[in-house]
């Protein structure tokens, strides 16, 4: 399709006033079908085209997350550029469009509200981990740091968990993406970037052993305390290591060797912490080179943190 192409096909799909609302919309906030519904007060079966017209014409994109089917605006591309282009031609004092925008609010307040009920009944567990090793904000800033002076197009949180390392990078790259099983999570996920107005970024769900990306996708890519769930490491990191471009870089923060058992019983944890070598040796296989890692140590938990930088290719 040539870039003439391209413009035909998006100007068509959002010529009709319901698909601009849409778009507004979808600017402000992922929406699945049955909240555009009670914003626009439409069917559901009328709605259900709009979307379909809008992601043929490459405005929208669509995400499945279990039953749930999330939209937004096209990202990265041709297309993306012509729907932010549209979306900011619309008026800001229309009538319809303002109405649009309070109902949205309302959906995202109770969207808050539940997430918030979730976060309560589930802190309890969060924070007994939490107490166990240093402070978060040393790791965090720790992890933002092996990223200082990166120049980062895109960056992929895996296992993003309430989307706090996307929130924490959100200033250092032009795209974000987190990626998590749990439905409950990304609701967390979605109210943080939301209530932080992080647009640029977006969390779906996904598969850390089969992630849905082309290969050479990300500049940077994070595990924060998720390599310890899983089963297969080596498969999660030479996966991780698929969708870093060359030259990019892969930071993985998890706990050193320890003989918590509660945290297997209770929490669901695979591994007890991970060697240095053990990790060296997996980011090696994957084709990544590995620093030495960081240690950041408490008198129950150690935390380590690892870099590991996809080689460049030769040009």
């Amino acid at each position: 399709m040539t870039p003439l192409d391209y413009l035909l096909s998006g100007f068509r799909a959002a010529a009709e006033s319901t698909r601009l609302r849409i778009l507004a919309l979808c600017a402000e906030s992922e929406l699945t079908v049955t909240e555009l519904t009670q914003i626009l007060g439409q069917s559901q079966p009328r709605v259900s085209r709009h979307l379909k017209v809008l992601c043929e014409g490459g405005l929208l994109e669509r995400h499945q997350e279990r039953a749930w089917v999330f939209y937004r605006l096209a990202d990265p591309g041709r297309e993306a550029t012509l729907a932010e282009a549209i979306v900011a031609l619309l008026p800001d004092d229309d009538p319809t469009l303002t109405l649009d925008r309070e109902r949205l609010s309302v959906i995202k307040q109770a969207r808050a509200e539940r997430a918030g009920r979730y976060f309560r009944d589930n802190a309890a567990d969060w924070d007994q981990i939490r107490a166990l090793h240093v402070d978060e904000s040393d790791v965090e800033a720790a992890l933002a740091q092996l990223f200082d002076g990166r120049n980062m197009e895109n960056f992929l949180d895996i296992g993003t968990g309430t989307g706090r390392v996307l929130e924490l990078m959100a200033p250092n790259v032009k795209s974000g993406v987190g990626i998590d099983m749990s439905h409950e999570m990304l609701a967390l996920a979605r109210v943080r970037l939301e209530t932080a107005d992080l647009k640029h970024c977006q969390v779906r769900q996904g598969d850390m052993y089969n992630l849905s990306f082309a290969n050479d996708s990300f500049d940077g890519i994070a595990f924060h305390m998720v390599l310890h769930f899983a089963d297969d490491p080596s498969g999660v990191l030479a996966e991780a290591a698929r969708v870093l471009r060359p030259g990019g870089r892969l930071v993985l923060v998890d706990f050193a060797p320890h003989d918590l058992e509660f945290l297997r019983d209770k929490h669901a944890h695979r591994r007890l912490g991970f060697t240095p070598s053990d990790v060296t040796s997996w980011c090696a296989a994957a084709g990544l080179d590995p620093a030495a890692p960081l240690r950041l140590s408490s008198e129950a938990l150690t935390v380590l943190l690892w870099s590991a930088d996809a080689a460049e290719r030769p040009s």
